[in-house]
Order: structure tokens, then C-alpha cells, then sequence
């Protein structure tokens, strides 16, 4: 069996189109599409089912996917190591990392890298908390961003605090008010964050013991901004993912202090290749002197 075939079919799995992942993976369409067609041509049974839809796994296919994605895993673990025994700076790092972490930090952080190893490619997956911590454990992403501390037995750096602000939009009552009594969260509109199972916001409401006007939820922090540059409510957000926004909004801190505690983790980091080693210490460099 091919080993490439088996990542057509993961890359189709997490991208649920033969499209996206034939741009991903440098193929055409009808390539992608082949390789799955012979991967359920090996095995002898379907893997995907296909309707308007889009592409969803089978029962069959799901109980496969985590074999083939050891065996990649495996296999790239085996190729880094090789490299890393060769001494050559080249390699590939698998980057698992959430929105504001890949809008704010990513671009910078690999081109100020690349200037210094310019032969080492990356591969970036974006995703939740959980997600991220999945894919870290089981090996499919060398390394990733995570709020601390990690749910799993994960070798983590801390690299960084983020505030809570409250953000509002321009020319708003409470814009002559910093810190913002937490009563004021109350009286006002509030454009919530659909946060899944990540539970920030509401942590934060808990611990302040109160429950905000709810007006209007939403998955996209871009949308937030928006919508508060826009008058619709006040809303809340990490400050990193306010820097250099093009949104007008204002930002106010909380009564209280409240941080998330940004990290970077790896499954184990005796095991780590030399390419994901030195992103590693790039990463707590350039962190460091983040503003």
C-alpha cells in the first residue's frame, strides 16, 4: 500500500473535499479523487461516502483512520530522524494553533525563521484547544499553540499572558471608564462568543458572578469586532487578538484581572526532531520580545 494514498485520504478526511485537499497536497482534483478510489480498491471496502453533502467517513473508514494516520505519523518521525542523523537543516514541522495565535503571531513568527533556516517547511493546522491537544498526542502535529494548563500529560512552555478586555465601540458611555465595574457588563447589549467546549468567556462571567445582556452570538472573532465597531453591543476578547485590528473599537480592562496563559506544547521533548527543537527556541524567543 502507498503511503501517499493514505495521506490524500487523511488530508480529504480533515479538509471533507477532494478540492481543498488537492490544493493542500499540490494535486489536481482528479487526482486526489484516484488515489482514495485505489486506497478503497486495496482495502476492499468503502472509506467515504460521497452526496450533496460533501464527503463523510463510513463506519469502516473510521475505524481505519486512526491506522493510517500512525503510520504516517511514523513515517515522518522516521524521515526527521533520519535528517536530524544526517545533520541537515531541513525538515518538517507540524504546527497545530488557534485563530488569534495564527493571526497575530504565525506570519512573523515563520518568516523571522525562515531567514535563519530557510529549508525548513512547516504544515499548519488550525483548530480549538482540544483539538490541538488531540492532534499533539497523537502525533499528528509535531508541536502547538494551547491554553495552559493542557487537559492531557503534555510536555508544555509557557510563553505568554492574555488579558481579557472589555471592547467597545467608539464614542460608548463606559468609554471614559477603565477598569470597567463588572456591573456595567450587565446594562449593555452584549455580542457573545460561541465558544464550543473551550468555556473562557463564561469562566470569566462565573468568577465575576454575573450574566451578561446576550443580544447576539457568534463563531468569528472578526465578526464580533464588526459588529461592536457597528454599535450593535460590547463584547469581550483576549487583547491579542486586538492588536493591529482594523476594526475602530476601544478597549477598557476588566474591575478584575483575568488571563488566559498561552503555550506551546509537544507530545515529549526527548523525542523532538532538531527542526521542531529549533522552532521550539525560536518560538520562546521571539515571544519574549512580542508587544
Amino acid at each position: 500500500m502507498s503511503i501517499i494514498r493514505y495521506q490524500a485520504f487523511i488530508k480529504t478526511v480533515e479538509c471533507g473535499s477532494f478540492t481543498k485537499a488537492a490544493l493542500q497536497l499540490g494535486y489536481t482534483q482528479s487526482g486526489i479523487s484516484h488515489m482514495i478510489n485505489a486506497l478503497e480498491e486495496e482495502v476492499g471496502i468503502p472509506l467515504l461516502t460521497r452526496d450533496r453533502g460533501g464527503l463523510h467517513l463510513t463506519a469502516d473508514g473510521e475505524r481505519l483512520l486512526p491506522y493510517f494516520s500512525q503510520i504516517c505519523n511514523l513515517q515522518h518521525q522516521m524521515e526527521e530522524t533520519v535528517k536530524d542523523l544526517k545533520g541537515l537543516d531541513t525538515g518538517l514541522v507540524r504546527i497545530g494553533s488557534f485563530t488569534s495565535v495564527s493571526v497575530q503571531w504565525i506570519p512573523a513568527l515563520l518568516k523571522s525563521f525562515g531567514e535563519i533556516y530557510p529549508n525548513i517547511e512547516f504544515e499548519i493546522l488550525h483548530g480549538d484547544y482540544d483539538e490541538i491537544e488531540s492532534w499533539i498526542a497523537s502525533g499528528r502535529v509535531d508541536c502547538g499553540f494551547l491554553r495552559l494548563p493542557a487537559k492531557r500529560p503534555l510536555d508544555t512552555y509557557p510563553i505568554y499572558k492574555d488579558q481579557w478586555m472589555v471592547i467597545l465601540p467608539p464614542g460608548h458611555p463606559l468609554e471614559s471608564i477603565d477598569p470597567i465595574p463588572k456591573g456595567e457588563l450587565t446594562k449593555w447589549p452584549f455580542i457573545q462568543m460561541d465558544e464550543g467546549t473551550d468555556y473562557e468567556i463564561e469562566a470569566v462571567f462565573d468568577a465575576l458572578r454575573i450574566r451578561p445582556r446576550i443580544q447576539y452570538t457568534t463563531k468569528e472573532d472578526q465578526t464580533i469586532l464588526a459588529m461592536v465597531s457597528n454599535g450593535l453591543g460590547i463584547s469581550m476578547m483576549p487583547e491579542l487578538m486586538l492588536h493591529n485590528t482594523p476594526y475602530p473599537v476601544v478597549r477598557r480592562k476588566l474591575e478584575y484581572t483575568f488571563e488566559r496563559n498561552i503555550g506551546i506544547a509537544v507530545k515529549n521533548k526527548k523525542t523532538l526532531s532538531v527542526s521542531t527543537r529549533r522552532f521550539l527556541e525560536h518560538v520562546c524567543q521571539w515571544v519574549s520580545a512580542y508587544d
